[in-house]
């Protein structure tokens, strides 16, 4: 990067820093992960990571007498989590709030950040893109992202899926130097690199985990980045044709680090400034978290120092909104991509006994259904309880709804919870009706059918 555009970058850094306010400082006594940036040894240069991780575990041995630092083992050094040196001059370990007060007076240390929990988070995009095999557009002219290695922070790969297919992929290139930690069965010339890190409370001297998506949100997402090319690709037997990534002639190197509770920011950062070393031209993010200022922000801070190291940043905007500041990873420095809403549904028909039909959406087709008419039974009317309407736990008791397909309005739970409480209570099916107002656009009496 140029010293020009390097310091656009700081600029807009500083300035975008000073905008935001707003820091929680947690006055608990527990140790629990923080995350220390310290200063750059001068006219030191270190090109092993062992060579960082062994300085960093000598600051922390240097405080422990000042500090009165203690760990179970009785060495302070196996305080230590992770190792930064790419995305950060720094690194974390497990410190009382009251540990990091008097550590920020050793001349080393320039500020600590408490580990923050992360939460995981279309379909014209590719022609609007014209991102067509037989026409010029991006895809032919970059050969479909064919020698770009893209790495996913996320919740892992699924080995053997079909988007991870490398038939008629190049190697890696040889800048690659990352490794697979599934069996060796798993990574070919698509799918090049997996790893874990999670650690999360950081007492383990090593992350833990797998690579291996339990989540499905890291399969997800990787493979609409550069999955391969899916012939007879379906959804329950809907929306049949041949699925592709963005960027179907691209590699993916995938890093594990979330697990079905949380994903936290020091596991974040490690895996970034792996990913970094591992030589990878893209990384993408799937995950936020709210706004906090970008000085006390270590994700944002390692995200500048990736793009100041040659690696472009993408990330998603939430989940949340419309409301003005829902939007999530607003660095000035990233791409933060939105979601949008789409001119297509999957539907289904509700047929009612005066002959009226009704269209909602629905993924289930229920072939086990009879030809007769089962009854429908609205609990709203019944028992005249507000939580009867949305199908909320305990909500049906005292209605009979055995057999029958039982109306719920949508509400605080989500259909599948809903469709739990009907099973149980031994109904034959649910009709969920609502309205709902998404990004502007309102959607009246909108019916979605389901059965567990």
């Amino acid at each position: 990067m140029s010293l020009s555009n390097h310091a656009l970058f700081l600029v807009l850094y500083l300035c975008a820093s000073f905008l935001r306010s707003g820091l929680h400082v947690d006055g608990s006594e527990e140790p629990k992960a923080y995350i220390v940036h310290v200063k750059a040894p001068e006219k030191v240069d270190f090109d092993v990571a062992d060579r960082w991780s062994d300085w960093y575990s000598s600051l922390l041995e240097s405080a422990a007498t000042p500090l009165g630092l203690a760990s179970e083992e009785g060495d302070p050094r196996s305080r230590l989590i992770y190792s930064y040196r790419n995305v950060m001059t720094g690194f974390s370990a497990r410190l009382t709030p009251r540990e990091v007060e008097a550590m920020s007076t050793m001349d080393w240390f320039l500020h600590a950040y408490p580990s923050r929990v992360y939460r995981l988070q279309t379909t014209h995009t590719p022609e609007f893109l014209g991102l067509r095999p037989r026409s010029h557009g991006v895809w032919n002219e970059s050969n479909m992202g064919e020698g770009i290695i893209i790495g996913l922070v996320d919740t892992g790969v699924t080995p053997g899926h079909p988007s991870y297919n490398d038939h008629g992929m190049p190697p890696p290139p040889a800048k690659w130097k990352g490794r697979c930690d599934l069996k060796a069965s798993a990574c070919n010339n698509k799918l090049i690199g997996a790893r874990s890190f999670i650690n999360h409370d950081g007492r383990k001297r090593r992350s833990t985990g797998t690579p291996v998506d339990q989540e499905g949100h890291g399969t997800h997402t990787s493979s609409i980045a550069a999955g391969a090319f899916v012939k007879r690709a379906n959804v329950n037997g809907f929306a049949g044709g041949v699925a592709a990534g963005m960027a179907p002639r691209a590699h993916i190197a995938a890093y594990n680090v979330c697990d079905e509770n949380a994903c936290m920011g020091h596991d974040m950062l490690a895996a970034m400034d792996a990913a970094v070393d591992d030589g990878v031209d893209v990384l993408s993010f799937s995950i936020s978290a709210d706004p906090i200022p970008f000085h006390s922000d270590p994700i944002a801070q390692g995200t500048f120092n990736a793009i100041s190291k040659g690696v472009f940043i993408s990330c998603s905007a939430g989940n949340e909104g419309p409301d003005p500041g829902s939007v999530n990873n607003d660095a000035p420095w990233v791409l933060t991509v939105g979601a949008s809403t789409t001119d297509r549904v999957f539907l289904a028909s509700v047929k009612l006994g005066n002959g009226r039909k009704l269209d909602g959406e629905s993924l289930y087709r229920p072939r086990s259904f009879e030809p007769k008419m089962l009854p429908l039974v609205y609990p709203g009317l019944v028992t005249r309880k507000d939580s009867s309407y949305m199908c909320v736990n305990g909500s049906l008791d005292g209605v009979d709804v055995r057999g029958k397909i039982v109306l719920c309005h949508l509400g605080f739970m989500d259909s599948v919870q809903m469709s739990e409480v009907v099973k149980k209570a031994g109904g034959a099916g649910m009709i969920v009706m609502g309205t709902r107002s998404l990004m502007g656009i309102k959607q009246e009496s909108t019916l979605y059918t389901n059965k567990y």
